[in-house]
C-alpha cells in the first residue's frame, strides 16, 4: 500500500510518500509545493496543481492530512484552514481516503513525545526510513503524518481482523 502524507501550508506545502508492506515502512519520494502568485486565490491554485501532479506521478492508495491548530492569529489561521482544504480536496478528487491527525498525535506517534519540535521530528523519520532526505522541515512533516497514518491504519487492520471472526459469528 502507498501512502502519502501532507503537512498542509499556504507557503510551503509538504508532501511524503511511503510504501507500506506488513510492517515495513519504505521511502518513496518527498517534497515541498512551493505557492506561486501574489492573490490567495493565485496561490491556492498553484498548490492545488503542484499536489495533484504530485499524486497523479505517485499513485498513492490512502492520503493523511495534519489538522489545522488555532492560534492567535485569526486571519493566518484562516489562510491555513484554505491551505489544508486543498491539501484535502486533491487526494479525496483521486478517490483517496483521507485520514486527518492533531499535530500532537503525529508527534507522539513518531518521536514519542507531543510536544516534540521540528528537528526530533526531523530525525526520528531519518530513523524510521533510512535513506530519506528530506526536502526540508515541511516535507520532514509530512513523512512524519504518513508514517503516523501508517501505523494507525495497521493498529485498524488487526483491530478489523480481530473484529471480524466476533461479527462473522454474530451474523450467522
Amino acid at each position: 500500500m502507498r501512502v502519502i502524507g501532507i503537512d498542509p501550508g499556504l507557503r510551503n506545502l509538504g508532501w511524503g510518500i511511503l510504501d507500506i508492506d506488513g510492517s515495513r515502512l519504505s521511502h518513496v519520494a518527498n517534497g515541498v509545493c512551493r505557492s506561486e502568485g501574489t492573490e490567495l486565490a493565485a496561490r491556492l491554485l498553484s498548490l492545488f496543481e503542484q499536489l495533484s501532479a504530485v499524486i497523479a506521478t505517485y499513485a498513492p492508495d490512502s492520503a493523511a492530512v495534519e489538522q489545522t491548530f488555532v492560534n492567535r492569529d485569526g486571519a493566518g489561521t484562516l489562510k491555513l484552514g484554505q491551505a489544508r482544504g486543498v491539501a484535502m480536496l486533491v487526494p479525496a478528487r483521486a478517490g483517496l481516503s483521507v485520514g486527518e491527525y492533531a499535530p500532537n498525535t503525529v508527534k507522539k506517534t513518531v518521536v514519542g513525545v507531543g510536544h516534540a519540535d521540528k528537528t526530533q521530528i526531523a530525525h526520528m523519520v531519518r530513523m524510521q526510513l533510512p535513506g530519506a532526505v528530506p526536502e526540508g522541515p515541511d516535507a520532514a512533516d509530512a513523512l512524519a503524518i504518513a508514517i503516523c497514518h501508517a501505523h494507525h491504519m495497521g493498529h485498524a487492520r488487526a483491530m478489523m481482523r480481530a473484529a471480524g471472526g466476533g461479527a462473522a459469528r454474530v451474523r450467522a
